[in-house]
């Protein structure tokens, strides 16, 4: 059990939050909820540890483990994915290592009534007995299992973990996490750079196997799916409910409903007071009910309503002229690096309108296709685009095209067109930009601001073919519905590549999976799609 008392963050006469207090119980699996700038990440790296708080304290047992893994990680490193994942069992190799070096040197001493002989037995019999209550594991499956469940292919193990993306490292981290077994794992926005089989797996693992987890996270469902309480933090103070997300979002529309009607009454009440007050004063009969009153007043402890979002702000895309029937056509292609092969043969034909998604692990070829529809990559076979299409394109990387001398407000106010430029500032408000913020320079921006920044920019061209690589890995949730709204009203026609399976639910009518260099069309929702799939993924994956 890990216990948070009188939890308090404050920085340059602002507070965070304070007096927060609560229990983290064995197996609860708990969302941490907030607006962005709430304090969620504060909190939960002060639980890890990594942060210390202005007042209160983390208590625990000592021999607990908590694992942490943040958002972003910076990590440099040249031993091979398999060699790093095992470090999760360094303790343990450590632990064997040191016991075969005191029985070593016990087969070698012949002092045997001595102190240091002594010493050394005593030292391999608490060994022993820690390293031999340990369950008897098969360390090298257990790494195998972790890195093919998050992505990993056989021939990835023995890789350079510096060949590889930040993402991918990140699962590396992920998988050491998950394979020491921690008392409470924190997450920080695990799913977004894994695919949608591997936060299947994720899921599947956290729920079955993991003990207490606390989680931040954008990706509505697999916070429902893996949770059952939410922890909110708002107005520098928290509400905790024994509820999953969707049932959370109920309970609290429920008290803030009791909060306005007591805040009603509460200012009904001053306002009595206040009109006796003033009616009444300097009545000699009346001045120790209206000195009382005043002291009461003063005393009276304001109701606050909890902080909502009410705009009712939604974007559409401007209109662009009719496509042809067929924006994409793909027939007979194939792309190879060398001696890999992506996908062979591939022939598929995308309508006008269409809302289509392509799904797979990474590494088999969704991006590939995307370059391939784009002419930017050769490739053997033909892709084409239709008549008179125009390509919107947001790519994983969107941020590093935006121009850095430019401000925010300049680079959306370049592409805004018509009546859309007076409402800048509320559509840079929605995508997390206020204040002072819309006259930042882009160069100053964080890697997930500019990506916001891009998003926000891309609504407001005027394009009849979008192509989205992972739209939502920097999107809060309320981000996230005015983007999904928006493609949902898009006339166009849409190509979208997203491991967020609640972002991908009622936009894609069909799906292109990608897999042992094939690209498979199936006629059905990915909501069809993966509950079909589910069992059968998860088996493939090995657990």
């Amino acid at each position: 059990m890990i216990t948070v008392d009188n939890l308090a963050v404050e920085f340059s006469g602002t507070t965070l939050f304070s007096d927060v207090n609560f229990v983290i119980n064995p197996n609860d699996k708990i969302a941490l909820m907030g607006k962005n700038g709430a304090g969620k990440s504060t909190m939960m790296k002060i639980v890890a540890g990594v942060q210390n708080a202005t007042r209160g304290k983390i208590s625990h047992p000592k021999d607990t483990v908590i694992a942490y893994l943040p958002q972003h990680l910076l990590t440099e490193d040249n031993c091979t994915v398999f060699e790093e994942a095992s470090k999760a069992f360094a303790h343990i190799f450590k632990m064997k290592s040191e016991m075969d070096a005191l029985n070593k040197a016990l087969e070698t001493r012949t002092d045997y009534e001595s102190d240091e002989y002594m010493s050394i037995i005593e030292k391999v019999s608490e060994l022993g007995e820690q390293y031999y209550a340990l369950e008897d594991v098969n360390y090298d499956a257990e790494v195998e299992k972790a890195l093919k469940g998050l992505g990993f292919k056989q021939e990835d193990f023995t890789r350079l973990t510096n060949e590889f993306s930040g993402g991918w490292r990140m699962r590396i981290e992920l998988a050491k996490i998950l394979l020491q077994k921690p008392d409470l794992i924190l997450l920080d926005e695990p799913t977004n750079h894994i695919d949608i089989e591997s936060v299947i797996w994720l899921e599947d693992f956290l729920v079955n196997k993991a003990n207490a987890v606390m989680v931040i996270s954008h990706d509505r469902a697999f916070i429902d799916n893996i949770t059952n309480r939410t922890i909110e933090v708002t107005m520098g103070r928290i509400y905790d409910y024994k509820a999953n997300y969707s049932h959370y979002l109920q309970l609290r529309e429920d008290r803030r409903s009791h909060q306005i009607k007591a805040y009603q009454e509460q200012q009904k009440f001053i306002a009595d007071n206040m009109a006796f007050i003033e009616r009444f004063k300097g009545t000699y009969s009346k001045t120790n009910q209206v000195s009382s009153r005043e002291r009461m007043l003063e005393k009276l402890q304001i109701i606050e309503i909890d902080e909502v979002d009410n705009s009712a702000l939604k974007l559409k895309f401007p209109p662009a002229q009719r496509s042809g029937d067929y924006p994409v056509i793909v027939e007979g292609l194939s792309k190879s690096y060398g001696d890999v092969s992506v996908f062979k043969d591939a022939s598929f034909s995308i309508a006008r309108g269409e809302k289509v998604c392509f799904v797979g692990r990474n590494g088999e070829g969704k991006s590939t296709m995307i370059k391939s529809i784009l002419g930017e990559i050769e490739v053997e076979g033909k892709c084409s685009l239709g008549h008179n299409v125009q390509v919107g394109y947001f790519a994983q990387n969107q941020a590093a095209l935006l121009d850095t001398d430019l401000t925010v407000f300049q680079t959306v106010d370049a592409v805004a067109k018509g009546d859309v430029r007076t409402q800048i500032k509320n559509i840079l408000g929605r995508f997390m930009f206020k204040g002072d913020d819309i006259d930042k320079k882009v160069s100053v921006l964080s890697g997930g601001e500019k990506t916001r920044l891009a998003m926000v920019k891309l609504l407001l061209e005027p394009v009849n073919l979008l192509i989205l690589d992972e739209p939502t890995n920097h999107l809060d949730l309320r981000s996230k519905d005015v983007l999904k709204e928006a493609l949902q009203s898009f006339d166009g026609t849409l190509i979208l590549v997203s491991h967020d399976r609640d972002f991908l639910q009622g936009l894609s009518q069909k799906v292109f999976e990608f897999k042992d260099q094939r690209v498979i069309e199936h006629f059905e929702t990915i909501d069809a799609f993966l509950e079909r799939n589910r069992i059968k993924s998860i088996k493939e994956m090995n657990l």
